[in-house]
């Protein structure tokens, strides 16, 4: 019993370029071989062709890019929570990390009271760095890498 590895379902979609049957968490799809979110010709959810802009599918009357409205959170109020209150870790909870969050804020407040001020720092550093990367990304790669395959860090 030791031996067996335990899995966990993979949610599934379609890729927005080609329509191929790909992994929530899929990097690239196995068809075309670009981000699976990245295009706007499909539907995410049936694979139903869409245009640009299309807020609804026609075919299953969804959001064609796969994010619920609850989801659709602004990267840049993400990444001025990250350079500004990053080293609370305010950021990671606006984005729905509440993990992430919380290990930055005790990290923050137990580093400052142990160490006279390091903890905040040192996460001060980590969140001026994602906040400068979340700005600087494309907003579908953002999209993409912190609402859909929901990367915590970095």
């Amino acid at each position: 019993m030791a031996d067996q590895a335990i899995s966990v379902p993979q949610q599934l979609g379609h890729c927005r370029n080609c329509a191929k049957e790909v992994a929530e968490s899929a990097i690239a799809c196995p068809g075309c071989g670009l981000a699976p979110q990245a295009g706007d010709k499909f539907c995410w959810h049936c694979g139903g062709a869409t245009q640009t802009g299309q807020i609804v599918c026609m075919k299953c009357g969804r959001s064609p890019s796969g994010l619920a409205a609850a989801d659709s959170k602004s990267k840049v109020a993400a990444g001025l929570l990250a350079i500004f209150l990053g080293w609370l870790g305010v950021h990671k909870f606006y984005l729905g990390f509440t993990k992430a969050g919380v290990i930055m804020l005790v990290v923050s407040v137990l580093g400052w009271a142990v160490t006279g001020g390091l903890g905040p720092v040192a996460m001060g550093v980590i969140g001026l760095i994602e906040g400068i990367i979340y700005l600087t990304k494309p907003d579908e790669d953002f999209r993409s890498t912190y609402l859909v395959r929901k990367k915590e860090w970095f």
